[in-house]
């Protein structure tokens, strides 16, 4: 037994996520109370182009009130299958439809706190078949050559965990199919 759950309080029922209070006692019978995000599940795209530039998206992100450069990304909606919403995302995010998507990982991003299990995918023959952003977002594409974007992860520069993920996944998948 690693956690007895005796009681659970709905603190928050959003649209994508729910926030829960689950008080108990872990394997050492100790009583504990544990906060928690439940989120339904996310795909992560990294969108490279016949020309070796992989599409960023730069938008606003109020919980650390920085417009971040990350990969595409996007939260499933219930019943949805990962690879379709991938395809989604990506003509809603950047205008780009990928005729060839390879899932390169699932992972969760913080299981410390939250259950949201993220599906890498890198998409790759792009071809422009755009959808209407959602209301909400205020996106700005940005361009960066794969070697750009390598150096930059290699200095750090990048300050979204999806973003660092995504692109270590990609460089390796690539690497791989480079040497086969």
């Amino acid at each position: 037994m690693h956690f007895q759950v005796t009681k659970t309080e709905i603190v928050f029922d959003g649209k994508a996520i729910r926030v829960r209070v689950d008080e108990g006692l872990d394997a050492r019978g100790r009583s504990r109370r544990i906060e928690l995000i439940e989120h339904i599940g996310s795909v992560v795209m990294v969108p490279i182009d016949d020309q070796g530039q992989i599409h960023f998206v730069r938008q606003y992100r109020h919980p650390v009130a920085v417009r971040l450069l990350e990969l595409p990304a996007g939260t499933l909606e219930h019943g949805e299958d990962p690879e379709q919403c991938a395809v989604r995302e990506c003509r809603e995010e950047i205008g780009m439809l990928p005729a060839r998507l390879t899932h390169m990982a699932t992972c969760f991003l913080a299981p410390g706190y939250s259950s949201e299990r993220a599906h890498f995918y890198l998409a790759q023959d792009l071809s422009p078949n755009p959808l209407t952003m959602e209301a909400d977002e205020d996106i700005d594409l940005e361009l960066i050559t794969l070697e750009e974007a390598r150096t930059r992860l290699m200095r750090g520069d990048w300050l979204d965990a999806k973003t660092v993920v995504g692109l270590s996944l990609a460089f390796s998948h690539l690497g791989k199919v480079q040497a086969a």
